[in-house]
């Protein structure tokens, strides 16, 4: 093999991997967090602690990214993926047992390590990335954005199947889907071991310094590119989380079937994976900022729907939740490509880690306040405040129009 050849083939080996692990930890995650909800209120007996798993998961993906990104630096992708798809397993595990001995507690636990599956699979858009041609950056990312879409498709439709694997074992049913979960998991971080270990004898393995989270922070904030690349995927996560956590609510109070509620949130999932890469194909070719640019008029249009739409008009709501899905596809897989793009390669990884944990401590923050907004003010409220949201980063985009210079390969 030559040596012009090599980084070719190893990109796309690593691509073919990362898709797989992707599929699989889609599945995973899709499958257990269909139950999630259903489970805690069961133990705890409680409408109101349904939500609690759900928000455990959000903050452990956040939380967990820092060091896993950090372990990615030092040992790594193939280590810092391995080794989050295990510590996933282990929380698929804990939440078996925790529907077994009906403790809430340790299904909490249990959530915060089954969000490091979600972390694992955030960081993997990363990862296909560093090998990547320059011109072809933002594909490659969206590419594995994008086999998302098969995890989270099948995962809830096995809720049934899994529901009759638990009861065939001896567990109860609500916890029986998470019996996929640990086998996907499983099998995600089997993938990655030994499908990514040519990426690792490749890798040159020096002693980096540790980089510190704030000092990581104070710098990406001080490059215009990068900031703009941070704050767009945080503030169109947290808007997106704020929305889609209570459409469901929404839409039963106003006299929705479970059937229409289905369609709608599945319309929203296709919006986010489905059209990726497109939207990495415009960000290699218009440019990351333009398509940062098109994904915050696609929210925009996405809320003004939203807090337009009479309280019935389900069909409307519809439209702005898939809207919403690709407005924050845009900006996910230009915003990403435009912070890796626009960091030193001492920070890039430590940057990486920092945009995941602000993607899923905004999340958690939106998704605990859309609660109270929409009980006191209603849906269309709580869009209008979303969409407030997008204004600072939209003047960010528009004052960014500095070209950022040509990089090497990240």
């Amino acid at each position: 093999m030559t040596v012009d050849q090599r980084p070719a083939e190893l990109q796309r080996t690593t691509l073919r991997v990362l898709v797989a692990s992707n599929v699989l930890g889609g599945v995973a995650v899709a499958s257990g967090f269909a139950v999630a909800g259903l489970l805690a209120e069961n133990i705890s007996g409680s409408t109101s602690m349904a939500g609690l798993v759900a928000t455990s998961t959000t903050l452990g993906a956040a939380i967990l990214a820092v060091p896993l990104a950090r372990l990615a630096r030092s040992r790594g992708r193939r280590v810092s993926l391995t080794v989050g798809y295990l510590l996933a397993t282990i929380g698929a595990v804990l939440s078996i047992v925790a529907a077994q001995v009906n403790s809430l507690a340790l299904l909490l636990v249990a959530g915060c390590l089954f969000g490091s599956g979600s972390a694992s699979n955030l960081q993997s858009r990363y990862a296909a990335t560093d090998s990547a041609d320059p011109t072809r950056v933002a594909r490659s990312l969206s590419l594995v954005v994008w086999a998302t879409t098969i995890g989270v498709v099948v995962g809830p439709n096995l809720t049934g199947v899994g529901g009759s694997v638990g009861t065939s074992i001896g567990i109860m049913a609500l916890a029986g889907p998470y019996v996929f979960s640990v086998v996907a998991f499983g099998l995600s971080l089997t993938t990655v071991w030994f499908g990514l270990r040519r990426l690792h004898q490749s890798t040159p393995q020096h002693k980096l310094e540790r980089q510190p989270l704030a000092p990581t922070f104070r710098r990406v904030m001080a490059i215009p590119h990068a900031r703009l690349g941070l704050l767009s995927i945080a503030v169109a996560h947290a808007v997106m989380v704020g929305v889609m956590s209570m459409t469901s609510v929404h839409l039963r109070h106003h006299g929705a079937s479970l059937m229409i509620v289905g369609f709608v949130i599945s319309g929203h999932v296709a919006g986010m994976y489905a059209l990726s890469p497109v939207m990495g194909w415009l960000a290699d070719r218009l440019g990351r900022i333009p398509t940062i640019g098109i994904g915050l008029a696609i929210l925009a249009m996405a809320m003004t729907v939203a807090a337009l739409a009479p309280d019935g008009a389900h069909g409307l709501t519809a439209a702005a939740l898939a809207l919403l899905g690709l407005g924050w596809s845009a900006c996910l897989v230009a915003g990403s490509t435009l912070l890796s793009r626009s960091v030193p390669a001492d920070i890039r990884t430590s940057a990486q880690g920092l945009s995941d944990l602000m993607m899923g401590a905004l999340a958690s923050i939106a998704g605990i306040a859309a609660g109270p907004i929409l009980a006191h003010f209603g849906f269309h409220w709580l869009a209008i405040l979303c969409g407030l949201l997008l204004i600072p980063v939209a003047l960010l985009a528009a004052a960014t129009t500095r070209p950022l210079p040509v990089a090497t390969k990240v």
